[in-house]
């Protein structure tokens, strides 16, 4: 007997058929220059030699930003890649987290397949490629709360860090652990951020590796994590100040400031989960990507929505800054751009005024309607988090 994976084929309350309804007609708009693919996008990275190839997880593809070409396919994974990282050395390496909970790797110029990492006992949801003392080594954070420390040029597990109670969700290098002058350093700051809410600080070295506290901890003993958020934090992005930006499923994305103890100085409040933030330093805009599939461009110096770029027609999972352009990615199977160019921003803001004013409204969606209490909301979806 056959079987249909066709949702019409399938009861459907009258909320899901005019939801369907709604995607249908607002995936045919061609706000943001979409680029289409076969796949729901999961995250987004720049190419370290490139700075107009964005790397992404459709399993895997390299696009250009400039021209929206699809230039190179790596295949392996049967299931979900969910981050994607590339190493900034000759020999340029693809690392992709999977659901299979290895990672995968290939070479950017021949796209031929190399080692697979095994170790984490859930999905893998986050990577990061560092060197220490001249030793490329990658780090990646699981659904299963682990972090771990790879050497790139061996396979061989260096480290497993222990700390955080639910999944790693994001991880990023401290810029002020850069080496002064190029050299290679003994080791590097890392920050990872997770389901639990809370930040952490890691050391990191070929040799060791271990969990740090701020300078300025209070309270003697273990090292503290920082704890801004009221529940999942997503991404983790430095400025150029050396602060911290988060984005987390409490509707927030959060400046928090270094020399004041990593204290919240800002917090952009969104309609829902926010998850990925960037930093446009020489525009002054701070941009987010929410679950209500908007893109939002906040003033930097007053907390202020300055305009909303509307065109993903699912919920905007990943961002990345090319000069004056932001791309999005979402799991609408649609890489967009989105210009911060003075002349360009202004357009799209008097053009969104028109619509406002007079002309037809764009497809919004729906209001999330929920019988569970916000605390319950919240517990569902760090739990929804460890399992993605």
């Amino acid at each position: 007997m056959s079987r249909s994976t066709d949702p019409g084929h399938f009861f459907q309350t009258d909320t899901s058929q005019e939801e369907i309804a709604r995607r249908a007609v607002k995936s045919r708009n061609t706000a943001g220059n979409p680029t289409k693919l076969s796949s729901k996008l999961l995250a987004i990275a720049a190419d370290p030699d490139d700075a107009g190839r964005v790397h992404e997880d459709e399993q895997e593809l390299i696009a250009s930003v400039q021209t929206g070409d699809k230039s190179c396919v790596f295949t392996g994974p049967a299931a979900p890649v969910t981050c994607v990282a590339v190493t900034s050395r000759k020999a340029r390496i693809l690392f992709a987290g999977c659901w299979d909970k290895s990672i995968w790797s290939w070479s950017v110029s021949s796209r031929a397949p190399l080692r697979k990492y095994v170790g984490h006992s859930d999905f893998v949801k986050t990577l990061l490629c560092i060197t220490v003392d001249s030793k490329d080594l990658l780090i990646s954070g699981g659904a299963d709360a682990v972090i771990m420390v790879w050497d790139v040029d061996t396979g061989r597990k260096l480290h497993t860090l222990k700390g955080h109670t639910r999944g790693v969700q994001d991880l990023a290098l401290d810029p002020l652990s850069y080496p002064d002058y190029g050299s290679s350093p003994k080791a590097l700051i890392v920050f990872s951020a997770g389901s639990d809410r809370e930040i952490r600080r890691w050391s990191i070295a070929a040799d060791s590796a271990q969990e740090i506290g701020d300078p300025i901890q209070e309270h003697p003993g273990p090292p503290e994590p920082i704890v801004q958020h009221e529940t999942s934090v997503y991404k983790l992005y430095f400025d150029t100040d050396a602060d911290l930006w988060t984005a987390s499923a409490d509707n927030t994305a959060k400046h928090l400031v270094r020399d004041r103890a990593w204290s919240e100085d800002t917090s952009l409040e969104h309609p829902d989960f926010v998850r990925d933030v960037v930093v446009d330093a020489r525009r002054g805009w701070i941009i987010t990507a929410c679950r209500d599939e908007e893109v939002r461009v906040w003033d930097g110096g007053t907390g202020k929505l300055h305009h909303t770029y509307t065109g993903h027609f699912e919920e905007v999972t990943g961002l990345l800054l090319v000069g004056t352009i932001v791309v999005s990615v979402s799991i609408d199977a649609t890489i967009r751009q989105w210009s911060l160019a003075p002349e360009e921003l202004r357009k799209a803001k008097e053009e969104a005024g028109k619509v406002r004013d007079g002309g037809e409204e764009p497809v919004k969606p729906p209001v999330r309607k929920s019988l569970l209490t916000t605390e319950e909301e919240a517990e569902l979806a760090e739990l929804m988090d460890d399992g993605e």
